[in-house]
C-alpha cells in the first residue's frame, strides 16, 4: 500500500472522538507488523473502555513519533484529484499518520533504531488519551508531535481556556417583566464585559483570542428567561491565569464561571535547517507534560481547513513529510 493509498485508507474510517476503536485496530495492526518484522514490540495502553492509546518501539525510544487518531465531526470519506487527499481527517491528522509510519518504516530497513510510535485518543475534545500516556512514559528524550504545520517547525502554540458562563434568573409572564428577572438580559451584560477585556499579547505568540462558541436560554418568547448559558473558547498565550482572573472581575458575580479546560501556552524548541512558524491552536503538547520527552511540533497539511467540508491535504507535502521526519530522527539522535 502506498503514501496516498494509506492515508485515503485511514481518512474512510471514522474515528470521530470517542468512536475510535476500529481506527485503533487498523492501526495496531500495522504497528504490530512493523515490529514483528522489525525485532519491536507494539502494545495497547487502554484508556478507557473500548479506546486505547497505541505505542511501538524499536530499541530504547530515543525519539518517539506522536499524534492523535480522532476526528472532529462530521464524518465524510476520502476523495482524490492530482494536487490533495480530501476527506474528513485528511490534514487533521489521518495523512500525518501515514506519512509517520512510511518514515519509520524506511528508517527501520536502513536500520535505523531507537524509535518509537504513540497514537492517542481524544485531543479533539480534552485530551483524554495525551494524558494518560503521560503517567506510562517510556523513556523517551524528544516527542516529535504531528498536526497540520504546512512541514514548518512550530516553535510556539497556543493555550487554551475554555468556560461557561451560565446566568440565573426568575421566569414571569413577558406582560409583566417587572415580575421577573431575565437569565438572558443578564448573561449579555457580561458578555458585553468580557469582551471588553483586554487580552494577553505574547512577544513570540501574538494576540489572545475570544470566541463566544454558544449562546442559549429560555424557555419561550412570552416567558422571562429563568436560565441561560454561554459558552466562551480563549486561546492563551501564557498559563491563563491573569485571563481567568480578568473574566471573573467583569463578571463580577452576576453569572457562574465555571472552568471547563485550562491548557497553557508552550513555546517550543527548533532544529537547525527547519522553516519555522507560529500557530494558534492547541495540542497534545501540555498534556504530555513532557513525559515523553523535549517535544517539536510539525506535519504536513494546513490547519486552515482542518475541522472544515473542505479539509484536504497536499500530495506534495505528505511526501516531504516523510524525508522531514527521517531528517529530524537522525539529527535528534
Amino acid at each position: 500500500m502506498g503514501l496516498f493509498e494509506l492515508t485515503r485508507a485511514l481518512v474512510d474510517i471514522e474515528s470521530i472522538t470517542g468512536n475510535e476503536e476500529r481506527m485503533g485496530e487498523v492501526l495496531f495492526a500495522h504497528l504490530a507488523e512493523l515490529a514483528a518484522r522489525h525485532g519491536g514490540h507494539a502494545e495497547l495502553l487502554p484508556v478507557e473502555p473500548r479506546r486505547s492509546n497505541l505505542f511501538a518501539c524499536w530499541g530504547d525510544p530515543l525519539v518517539t513519533f506522536s499524534t492523535h487518531i480522532d476526528t472532529v465531526p462530521p464524518f465524510y470519506p476520502s476523495r482524490e484529484d492530482a494536487e490533495h487527499i480530501w476527506g474528513r481527517g485528511a490534514c487533521d491528522t489521518k495523512g500525518i499518520i501515514a506519512a509517520m509510519l512510511f518514515a519509520v518504516r524506511e528508517l527501520l530497513e536502513e536500520g535505523q533504531r531507537n524509535i518509537g510510535m504513540l497514537f492517542v485518543v481524544g485531543e479533539e475534545r480534552n485530551s483524554a488519551g495525551a494524558y494518560a500516556a503521560s503517567r506510562m512514559t517510556r523513556g523517551s528524550k524528544f516527542l516529535i508531535n504531528g498536526e497540520p504545520t504546512e512541514n514548518k517547525l512550530a516553535i510556539g502554540s497556543k493555550g487554551a481556556l475554555r468556560l461557561e458562563l451560565v446566568a440565573s434568573g426568575r421566569m414571569a409572564h413577558s406582560a409583566y417583566p417587572e415580575l421577573g428577572e431575565s437569565a438572558i438580559e443578564k448573561l449579555l451584560d457580561v458578555l458585553e464585559s468580557v469582551r471588553r477585556i483586554p487580552l494577553r499579547v505574547d512577544q513570540i505568540l501574538g494576540a489572545s483570542t475570544l470566541n463566544i462558541g454558544t449562546l442559549g436560554g429560555g424557555r419561550a418568547p412570552n416567558v422571562i428567561a429563568d436560565s441561560a448559558k454561554a459558552e466562551l473558547f480563549i486561546r492563551l498565550v501564557d498559563d491563563g491565569a491573569a485571563t481567568l482572573e480578568a473574566v471573573q472581575k467583569a463578571v463580577n458575580g452576576k453569572v457562574d464561571v465555571r472552568e471547563v479546560l485550562t491548557i497553557p501556552a508552550v513555546h517550543l524548541g527548533s532544529l537547525t535547517g527547519f522553516e519555522t512558524s507560529i500557530v494558534a491552536y492547541t495540542t497534545d503538547i501540555p498534556a504530555f507534560g513532557g513525559a515523553w520527552g523535549q517535544p517539536f511540533l510539525i506535519g504536513p497539511g494546513s490547519i486552515h481547513v482542518a475541522h472544515t467540508a473542505e479539509e484536504r491535504i497536499p500530495k506534495t507535502q505528505l511526501l516531504e513529510a516523510v524525508q522531514i521526519y527521517k531528517r529530524m530522527v537522525r539529527q535528534l539522535q
